[in-house]
């Protein structure tokens, strides 16, 4: 309940509105960018309690903040993320990107979910109670994602009704089994149906034609996977809303920055998905969207909508993404418009300052002790075949979409080998649930590794450990060093450990603060680079190598999928 449904309070908004009362925040002598009208204009800003009560007037206050030289925007919205993917928990996400301007987060706690079940669920919302931004969430519909992974719990349609009436629920997440909507998978539709009168987010890479105006027809609304201006715009004209994507892998921006005008931002928002610390600390998130959108040719006025105003229409958030009286006061104060330059954010009328975060209220850890794989060892990855012909996923760095190539390999009595020349090395999908004893092993190529091996238990959407290498024995050995540590990263060449990063929160998130997880992740991308790898950030890419709904080849602990065919190879 809003402390405005109050009429003593409303009456105080009032008040000071009108300039009878001292406001309780003054922003003093700052130039407003008025998404209405396009126009930048001197103004202070008055502020009671989280709401907006004044602009193009002079007010006073109990405190006032000089404004004078900066530049006033609304808070900006991340339409679609997963908060376990910066590997930190709710709370260090909050103290990370808060700073960046971003005062609305909706997250999908799909990988928790995939992991803990609706405890999972509950931890997030319980997050939302704690953290300074306003964190809202979207109920994970794909729990499990496909019946062609083992994953850790799953959750019917009956369960995300019971979550769904909590206030920081929107609606229903990311619906990534599209191929269960066409096909009429009575598991998908009866979820589809129990929310028809909420938001629904979309996953539809590469859906096009009749495909997608049926998977429409369900009442799906966004899409955070389009990747190609043309899809993009096909997209826009069947009335679905484009979240435009820039993650630590899925780089869609520069692709998309061509459909973002005055006339089309109202259908667009920004979106980050999959963002590590350390991306964020070099690069930033939200407003490092903002800068390279406007120097990519992007209009100003239909970014900042987008970041904004259209981000929150589009998610029904009808109280935010206007400097105006009435709206929420989540403002960002920019030194420069066209590269977002923070200068300060206010979160809900507060001050965003390490006195904000340290008032928050603490948030227990959840989900220890569940890397329950057994242990393995170097024969458990051999890889037997019919033939030298092999089936093999093609890494396309900055994209979670994935080729599916043909190679011909070592074979040596019926195993397949790596072949380094092609670079061609081993995948491997360990079920670490407790479940099953279930190990895929495959190819894959695009890496650039000539040794050692790389594991990581953050492995979309099921969070199996998955393992890259070239030697088996080490492929083992950083497997089992995951299990020892509760999950997280590892690199090992030659029989030894060069860097890890334990992650026990569900063996997704970090103990740490933003900025320890940010410091191990350098010597982590060291050790990779030191086996060859080429890619610029490894980790998530193999985070996404078992991620069976995006074309179009992948590996879950069951084997190789063909996702165009939506079905395990068998050789």
């Amino acid at each position: 309940m809003s402390i405005f449904s109050y009429p003593q309070n409303l009456a105080r908004a009032i008040e000071q509105g009108r300039g009878h009362q001292p406001a309780d925040i003054v922003l003093k002598g700052g130039r407003i960018f008025d998404l209405i009208t396009g126009r930048i204009e001197v103004s202070d800003v008055a502020i009671c309690a989280d709401r907006i009560v004044g602009t193009f007037g002079e007010y006073h206050g109990t405190r006032e903040i000089d404004a004078r030289g900066k530049i006033i925007v609304p808070g900006f919205i991340d339409t679609h993320l997963h908060v376990e993917s910066s590997l930190l928990t709710p709370l260090e996400f909050d103290r990370c990107v808060l700073p960046h301007g971003v005062t609305t987060a909706i997250c999908d706690p799909h990988e928790i979910a995939n992991v803990l079940g609706e405890a999972g669920i509950q931890y997030f919302l319980n997050a939302s109670r704690c953290t300074a931004m306003d964190l809202r969430v979207q109920l994970s519909s794909c729990v499990p994602a496909t019946h062609l992974e083992t994953s850790g719990a799953r959750l019917e349609a009956g369960a995300l009704l019971r979550l769904s009436e909590h206030k920081s629920v929107i609606g229903l997440a990311e619906f990534m089994n599209f191929p269960g909507v066409l096909s009429l998978d009575s598991y998908a539709l009866d979820k589809l149906a129990a929310f028809q009168y909420r938001h629904i987010d979309g996953h539809a890479p590469l859906l096009r034609g009749m495909d997608l105006n049926a998977y429409l027809s369900a009442g799906i609304s966004t899409d955070h996977e389009t990747t190609t201006v043309e899809e993009a715009m096909e997209k826009l004209a069947k009335g679905m809303t484009i979240l435009v994507r820039e993650g630590s892998v899925s780089k869609d921006l520069h692709a998309l920055a061509p459909i973002i005008t005055d006339l089309t931002a109202p259908y667009i928002a920004f979106c980050t998905d999959d963002r590590n610390p350390l991306d964020i600390a070099e690069e930033g998130h939200i407003d490092y969207m903002i800068r390279t959108a406007i120097d990519l040719g992007a209009p100003m006025l239909g970014v900042y909508r987008m970041s904004s105003l259209s981000a929150a229409r589009a998610f029904g958030l009808r109280d935010r993404g206007l400097v105006a009286p009435g709206w929420r006061a989540d403002l960002v104060l920019l030194d420069d418009l066209a590269t977002c330059a923070v200068s300060s954010v206010i979160s809900a009328g507060r001050v965003v300052d390490d006195a904000l975060f340290a008032s928050r209220r603490l948030l227990p850890a959840v989900g220890r002790n569940s890397v329950r794989a057994a242990r393995v060892e170097a024969a458990d990855f051999a890889a037997k075949g019919q033939g030298p012909s092999t089936p093999v996923i093609g890494v396309v760095p900055g994209k979670i979409i994935t080729e599916h190539l043909t190679m011909s390999l070592p074979y040596v009595q019926g195993m397949r080998g790596v072949d380094l020349a092609q670079d061609a090395i081993k995948v491997a999908v360990v079920a670490r649930h407790g479940i099953n004893r279930n190990i895929g092993v495959g190819f894959v190529h695009g890496f650039g590794m000539q040794r050692g091996a790389i594991a990581s238990s953050v492995g979309h959407d099921s969070h199996n450990i998955c393992v890259v290498g070239v030697d088996e024995a080490d492929m083992a050995m950083a497997v089992n060093r995951l299990i020892e540590i509760e999950g997280g990263f590892c690199v090992v060449e030659g029989g030894q450990v060069r860097a890890e990063l334990p992650l026990p929160v569900a063996g997704l998130m970090s103990l740490g603060t933003f900025e320890e997880v940010r410091d191990a992740l350098i010597p982590l991308r060291a050790a990779a680079k030191g086996l060859g790898v080429t890619l610029a950030e490894p980790f998530l890419q193999v985070a996404f190598l078992p991620l069976p709904v995006i074309p179009h080849l992948k590996i879950t602990d069951m084997g190789m999928v063909d996702v165009d065919k939506f079905e395990l190879i068998r050789d």
